[in-house]
């Protein structure tokens, strides 16, 4: 997969340039975090949670809330209505 591509099928182009950069391929792209894609310098947390779950289909998991906020330095609980709580780390 080229990762060029992949990032245009999100509609995120515009950190093409910094993964490319920052040598991100198709074997290193599974394995990015949130502190990662801060690094790269994707500051809005809507494109970070969208990066996330597309790169969590990569791998094969899904990441729903809880994943996502543990990647993003979130922990959170679910509690009894079935909404997540999120506090800070």
């Amino acid at each position: 997969m080229h990762v060029g591509e992949w990032l245009r099928s999100l509609e995120l182009s515009e950190y093409e340039a910094a993964f490319r950069e920052n040598a991100i391929d198709s074997k290193v792209l599974p394995k990015l975090t949130g502190d990662d894609l801060k690094d790269l310098g994707v500051v809005s947390v809507g494109h970070r949670r969208k990066l996330l779950s597309a790169l969590a289909e990569l791998s094969g998991t899904f990441a729903g809330p809880t994943a996502v906020a543990r990647q993003s330095g979130w922990e959170g609980s679910d509690n009894q209505d079935g909404h997540l709580a999120v506090a800070a780390r």
